[in-house]
């Protein structure tokens, strides 16, 4: 069954970003659950900024799960990405991820690499970025499977990196690198921007798709855009999603219509 997510973000320096809910868990978390939301997904300053147990009786208290955290924060916060120039940095970032991974393996919750795995820098070696990507991901991920969990690797748009941009390239590489224990996440805002056609791409990709980010053409929640989601959610459904479509987006024009909005759009393309 293909379950429903919205997103919390706990770090006020980056309020603008594309989350539904803000600041404040728990008032965050019951009018999630008021709602009917299955789940949440976590952006956190860092691993250690929740304290596990209060987390874990709040999700019970309000009869959540908690499907994902999110890791970029790390490059937000710190400027640290898997391929940076310098080692002393990529270390401090597989670290930093390592400990995000650590914090989720405690609810059975996978982690998310997006804007840590960062750019090829200008004047060096596309390879060189891609090798240390690939290091990064296999190391991180042999650390997920270690703990029971999953590793999600996320391809964006061509606007924030030029590393991996579909789902295509993505899966290419994790096969090429024998990159086993890692997926991927199927964002369908960077998914409207690289992709001919959404639904095809996750067809083709059935075997590698861990989770979904739900957003529409302009990132705002699913409904208030120009995304055509009919084929989406038919494609989703086709290849049997049993994992989470999570809304990745603006919380607009309030956090609390922007989450009304997505349950209301996850419960009409998902009826079953």
């Amino acid at each position: 069954m293909i379950k429903s997510c919205a997103t919390i973000a706990l770090v006020p320096t980056i309020k603008s970003g594309p989350w539904i809910y803000w600041n404040d868990l728990e008032k965050s978390m019951a009018h999630a659950s008021s709602l009917g939301f299955d789940a949440i997904e976590l952006f956190t300053a860092s691993s250690d900024a929740l304290d596990v147990a209060t987390t874990k009786t709040l999700l019970e208290k309000y009869q959540l799960q908690l499907a994902a955290v999110g890791t970029g924060a790390g490059k937000v916060l710190h400027g640290l990405t898997l391929t940076d120039v310098d080692e002393a940095v990529r270390k401090k970032a597989i670290l930093f991820i390592e400990n995000m991974i650590s914090f989720g393996a405690s609810f059975n919750a996978p982690a998310i690499i997006g804007s840590m795995q960062g750019n090829v820098p200008v004047g060096l070696d596309r390879e060189k970025s891609l090798q240390w990507l690939a290091e990064g991901l296999n190391y991180l991920g042999k650390h997920a499977a270690s703990l029971g969990v999953q590793l999600i690797y996320e391809p964006l748009n061509r606007y924030e990196t030029n590393l991996i941009n579909t789902l295509s390239d993505g899966a290419q590489f994790l096969k090429t690198n024998q990159i086993n224990q890692v997926g991927l996440l199927a964002d369908l805002f960077h998914m409207n921007i690289e992709e001919v056609d959404i639904a095809a791409s996750i067809r083709a990709h059935a075997d590698f798709i861990l989770h979904v980010h739900f957003a529409d053409s302009n990132r705002r929640p699913v409904g208030y855009g120009h995304t055509n989601f009919n084929e989406i959610a038919k494609a989703l459904q086709e290849i049997n999603y049993q994992a989470y479509v999570s809304a990745e987006a603006f919380p607009w024009p309030s956090p609390q219509e922007a989450a009304s909005k997505t349950i209301d759009s996850f419960k009409q393309l998902f009826k079953n």
